[in-house]
């Protein structure tokens, strides 16, 4: 456990991408197989789920540190992190711990199904056994809240580093429906036929958004382009007669799409189509917030495949009959998706159409349109590429139509948290209902650190009310609101819900009487949801 809290420490304080790497490392170097496949595990998100209510936590904590608890949430407040509040509050160490990663990990699984009593013992003693770094780090565990500043790409380029292998084949190997409970480091990653689980999608090829014109890229001829449609990235796998269904998150969701299932029996034996799982009725894609509807459901009913159908839109093929084709060139690759999708007809396999142009100007008049097509916008792909892993710049790119605006009024502020735990970064908005200003949307991203300081400054001294971490403020200051869509919601007093709102730029130019009104975001509502 110390090594991997002082990997963490490492990670948390560089932001040096050779540092990082360096560090883990560093830590696979030292760590036994059992502590290596946990690290692994939870920098690739299948980190253990929570077995101690963090209510409970609060209370333990702030007896042992001696201190009432109406105190330590005020600090929780101000520190933004319960794990960190915690490991700061406690009473030195009385003794020591020399539990590995691995150990720790069993005896947190171990707590899910006891008594609360017993739970405090098993806690309690382990806070007294380490030092601050362990125990910031045992509680994110136990929590499990555990996160740290390095992606998994990193992860997999240290790890292909330490044991002499190339990183796509790392990177393949990590992919699929695994758990340390299920496999062993051995298995996982050192095993000679690691593709022997015929369920496993390949890593998926991610594009850079275009923040230039496409005039850029060179010669129209040279590229393929397509619309960016709105849903969740998939794999759909067909081997050995069976049907596998991936998401970009590396989650298997077969169950969650039974309209696929027939494809098990359709497509041909060593199948794997890259797509896009996108609600679909009637001829015409839905909005993401229909789709919202199906995730998450543990059941999905009838009602719920008649009122949000999907389809599959096919965007590449990866493997036909067994073959892998992601060194092909995306011509070739396209030509043979074409023809599966047309000798294996399906309503639910849908090609995505390639918009014929000549000059990039008609690109851009395409992108302007994307909206009347529920569509983000478009993708611009060279003709010559592979199908790469990981997000790579220069054959792949995202070209997505501006976002939505709104002028809106802040009413609430919230602290955030992270290194922003001491700030007022999270705010709620508001626009106008006649004389009544109404919450429609939170935002918490686009602002410089430096207008968040100024705006801290000026929420301690305008708050109205208090609701523990949440400040009322008077309704003086006006922000533009940027989003990606709008949609109906029944669950919000303004009627309304934004998709992927964001801060983009701080009006100080604008009074509050000229925000917007609820009357605006429904004639957008009206066009756009």
């Amino acid at each position: 456990m110390k090594n991997f809290a002082e990997l963490f420490t490492q990670l948390d304080q560089t932001t040096k991408t050779l540092k990082k790497v360096a560090a883990l490392v560093d830590f696979f170097e030292r760590a036994n197989d059992e502590d290596r496949l946990w690290a692994i595990a939870i920098l690739s998100h299948r980190r253990p789920k929570r077995t101690v209510k963090t209510s409970l936590m609060r209370v333990w904590a702030a007896e042992l540190a001696g201190v009432p608890l109406w105190l330590f949430e005020e600090s929780y407040h101000v520190v933004g992190d319960l794990a960190e509040t915690i490991a700061l509050v406690l009473p030195p160490p009385t003794t020591r711990h020399d539990a590995s990663l691995s150990d720790w990990i069993a005896v947190i699984k171990s707590l899910e199904k006891q008594e609360d009593a017993l739970k405090k013992e098993v806690v309690v003693k382990a806070w007294e056994g380490m030092a601050y770094p362990e125990r910031f780090v045992f509680n994110k565990l136990i929590t499990g809240g555990f996160r740290v500043g390095v992606s998994q790409k990193l992860m997999m380029r240290a790890l292909a580093q330490f044991e002499g292998q190339e990183e796509n084949s790392i990177a393949h190997r990590l992919m699929g429906n695994w758990t340390p409970d299920n496999t062993t480091y051995e298995e996982l990653i050192r095993s000679e036929n690691p593709l022997d689980d015929v369920s496993r999608p390949y890593p998926f090829y991610l594009a850079y958004a275009l923040e230039s014109e496409p005039a850029t890229l060179g010669d129209p001829a040279n590229w393929q382009v397509e619309r960016k449609w709105d849903g969740i990235r998939g794999q759909v796998i067909v081997r050995e007669g069976n049907l596998f269904v991936w998401s970009r998150g590396e989650e298997l969701v077969t169950d969650k799409f039974p309209e696929y299932h027939h494809l098990a029996d359709l497509l041909p034996d060593g199948t794997v189509i890259d797509g896009e799982i996108l609600p679909y009725k009637a001829g015409q894609p839905l909005t993401f917030n229909v789709l919202q509807t199906r995730i998450g459901r543990k059941n999905v009913t009838k009602k719920i495949l008649e009122s949000a159908p999907v389809v599959l839109m096919c965007y590449d093929l990866l493997e036909l009959e067994g073959e892998d084709l992601r060194t092909r060139p995306l011509q070739q690759r396209r030509k043979l998706l074409e023809k599966v999708v047309k000798e294996n007809p399906s309503e639910v396999l849908l090609l995505s159409e390639v918009i014929q142009f000549s000059e990039w100007e008609q690109t851009a008049e395409e992108r302007a349109n994307s909206r009347q097509h529920l569509s983000e916008g478009l993708m611009i792909k060279k003709l010559d590429s592979s199908y790469r892993s990981g997000r790579k710049k220069g054959d792949w790119w995202k070209w997505k139509i501006d976002p939505l605006t709104i002028d809106a009024v802040m009413i609430y502020a919230q602290q955030g948290h992270g290194r922003r735990a001491n700030l007022y970064t999270d705010y709620t908005f508001a626009v106008w209902n006649d004389e009544e200003l109404v919450p429609f949307t939170k935002a918490y991203s686009g602002l410089t650190d430096k207008e968040f300081n100024k705006i801290t400054a000026w929420v301690r001294k305008n708050t109205k009310e208090r609701f523990g971490p949440v400040r009322s403020v008077k309704p003086e200051l006006v922000f533009e609101i940027a989003f990606e869509g709008i949609n109906a919601s029944s669950r919000h007093k303004s009627g309304v819900a934004l998709r992927f709102p964001r801060m983009l730029r701080w009006r100080t130019d604008k009074k509050i009487e000229e925000a917007n009104t609820l009357a605006d975001l429904k004639s957008m509502l009206e066009l756009y949801g």
